[in-house]
């Protein structure tokens, strides 16, 4: 049985230059998640919701495998981030931001595998988060860069994004700042983090 990984399927997604911002065209794609707000070091609802979406995630891997004949590693966790002031979200100061926590899940995962992978994740984690749920994400065209380095590091790259990058061609935002993490920072000094800076964008208005 063959097993898919997106992230060489998709090369243009997942493999972006750490030193320079490139155009993608992001399909759409189906993700379980979960919404939250606070600084994701020690807010519980973030530590409860990542739990979450790995044994979601997993059982429904697992699932597919056993009932559909179909294997695929569980892509890397993603997150959209955001703030009320966007200052408070360039600044960094994290209890004010708002997030969306999420994994995607291929499309011959239906809502019946989901609902069925909630169940078995609740026979060890209890009730799940209120916002729990897959659904479809779509966000066009978007801007993206690979960021070698902390995650309190990303400060400069996304000013020069949101003040020379987005300005030179036109754009302005068409979504919430969009991270995937391809390193597992239990296991990976924070100067050797890897993680994909995303925002979606649209032409801006004439002035």
């Amino acid at each position: 049985m063959e097993k898919i990984d997106f992230k060489k399927s998709f090369p243009d997604l997942y493999k972006p230059p750490a030193g320079r911002f490139v155009s993608v065209d992001v399909p759409a794609m189906q993700f379980v998640k979960v919404d939250g707000k606070g600084d994701p070091n020690t807010a519980p609802a973030y530590r409860q919701a990542i739990e979450w979406l790995y044994s979601v995630s997993y059982a429904m891997k697992f699932a597919a495998k056993a009932s559909r004949g179909k294997d695929y590693v569980v892509p890397p966790l993603e997150g959209l981030w955001w703030a009320d002031d966007p200052a408070d979200f360039v600044a960094r100061r994290k209890e004010r931001w708002h997030w969306t926590m999420m994994i995607m899940a291929p499309g011959f995962i239906d809502q019946a595998l989901f609902d069925a992978a909630v169940g078995k994740s609740g026979k060890k984690l209890g009730a799940a988060p209120e916002s729990l749920r897959i659904e479809r994400l779509e966000e066009g065209t978007a801007l993206q860069i690979l960021h070698i380095g902390s995650y309190d590091d990303e400060g400069p790259i996304l000013a020069r994004l949101h003040d020379e990058e987005m300005p030179s061609r036109g754009l302005t935002f068409a979504g919430p700042h969009h991270e995937i993490y391809l390193s597992d920072p239990r296991k990976t000094a924070p100067a050797k983090l890897r993680t994909i800076l995303r925002q979606p964008v649209r032409s801006a208005p004439k002035a």
